[in-house]
């Protein structure tokens, strides 16, 4: 998270949904920042080895760029033979933020 800078395009994916899978594009719109819930004891996230001095957990905020037609499943990603050895199709990889190759994002973006 903390490499990503403003103007990078990201894959965005929908997780909690009927259809999971990737669904469209955007823009990395601010520089990286401590996610402030890591330090609320009232949170969810909060995570006691995480100081304001050493921030454990980072966030991006993104801008809508565009909307695939249709999502692309994990199945899809999984079958398309030129997307062999993108991270999100690896065994045991938990997807959160992943990098994704130029040409794999090409490929996934000309849909």
């Amino acid at each position: 998270m903390k490499s990503m800078s403003v103007g990078d395009l990201v894959i965005f994916w929908h997780s909690s949904t009927e259809i999971i899978g990737a669904v469209g594009v955007a823009k990395v719109c601010s520089k990286p920042y401590p996610d402030e819930y890591q330090f609320d004891r009232k949170s969810d996230y909060y995570d006691a080895k995480s100081t304001k001095a050493n921030p454990r957990w980072w966030l991006v905020d993104f801008c809508f760029v565009s909307k695939f037609t249709q999502p692309i499943t994990l199945a899809d990603i999984k079958s398309n033979k030129k997307l062999a050895g993108i991270m999100v199709a690896k065994p045991g990889v938990r997807l959160s933020v992943q990098p994704v190759s130029q040409q794999h994002f090409e490929i996934l973006t000309s849909h």
